[in-house]
């Protein structure tokens, strides 16, 4: 019996061995970092998996040079590795072989589905200040630095999707959930962040707040929550859903059979907010997740969507 993995990859017409490995490894590294994305990931028709693989499992592993780097290893080394990375895969995009198994599966969607040059180069960009940039004095220059590190994803996956407008149309609306996306990360993992030595919430809204960085660390160093923390926080919730009030219409504009997808990870990742919103806006004690269960309760009535959507007529992707 073919296992799941290797029935997406027969379905997306995918043969070479090797790049058959690579795609396997993009979706181990999806599956292990991003659950809530893998989760809505399997309500998609087989054949259009092995591609959101690749673009979130070369995410996530560039994420992790970055986020999570071997003992011992050096500023100028993480650089180093962006910095090789970065050629190779610029080498890739331009037709070329690849060095890295992640890339040369990352390549090869890229080329499938003729995503622009232009958006990787921006999500690297957003890497490379992960490096040095560990705050953000306003929304906007939060927003400069999610552009590249979210919303071209959600430019990304767009074209694997499909849309049933021109999809120059519906790009803004994924954009916009890519944003609101990572904004709920930032939220459930201030904690988190903060260990690492950066700050994602910008600090004009803190400061209207009474709030400043010590006193984050205070409240992440004693778990206790402060009501000004706590008013700061509800804050940047209101702004989160603003984000995904704004992505909300562009769902309606994908594919039938991407839709339940899409709503899948829209309402479990707007569920991270009500938890969030549920716990006095308390991000101190605990990482704010949705259950399995509850998961699985999404996804199931999505699949069944899913299924109804992909025996209806054909649509021509745009």
């Amino acid at each position: 019996m073919r296992s799941a993995a290797t029935a997406e990859l027969d379905a997306a017409g995918i043969a070479p061995a090797r790049l058959r490995r690579d795609y396997l490894l993009c979706r181990d590294l999806h599956g292990h970092h991003g659950r809530t994305y893998y989760t809505a990931t399997r309500v998609l028709p087989p054949a259009r998996r092995p591609g959101i693989h690749a673009l979130y499992g070369f995410a996530r592993w560039v994420d992790d040079i970055v986020d999570d780097p071997e003992p011992g290893t050096t500023l100028a080394d993480q650089r180093a590795r962006l910095d090789t990375i970065g050629h190779d895969l610029g080498r890739a995009l331009e037709g070329n072989e690849p060095h890295e198994p992640v890339l040369r599966a990352l390549a090869h969607t890229a080329h499938r589905y003729e995503l622009p040059a232009a958006h990787f180069r921006a999500f690297m960009a957003s890497m490379r200040m992960d490096l040095t940039v560990t705050s953000y004095r306003d929304l906007a220059q939060l927003r400069r630095y999610m552009y590249g590190s979210a919303a071209v994803i959600g430019l990304q996956v767009l074209p694997l999707l499909g849309t049933v407008v021109p999809r120059e149309r519906a790009a803004p609306h994924a954009a916009a959930l890519g944003e609101a996306f990572q904004l709920t990360n930032f939220l459930r993992d201030v904690a988190e962040d903060l260990r690492r030595g950066r700050l994602y919430l910008p600090a004009d809204v803190l400061a209207a707040h009474g709030v400043d960085r010590p006193l984050l660390e205070h409240c992440a160093h004693n778990r206790t929550n402060d009501p000004r923390v706590r008013a700061a926080v509800a804050e940047m919730v209101e702004i989160n859903h603003g984000l995904y009030r704004r992505a909300e219409p562009g769902i309606a504009m994908l594919e039938p059979v991407a839709r339940p997808c899409v709503a899948t990870a829209f309402r479990l990742y707007r569920a991270i907010l009500d938890e969030i919103a549920d716990a006095g806006h308390d991000v101190w004690n605990g990482r704010h997740r949705v259950s399995d269960t509850r998961k699985m309760a999404a996804a199931a009535p999505a699949l069944a969507r899913a299924l109804w959507a992909r025996s209806g007529p054909r649509v021509v992707r745009r």
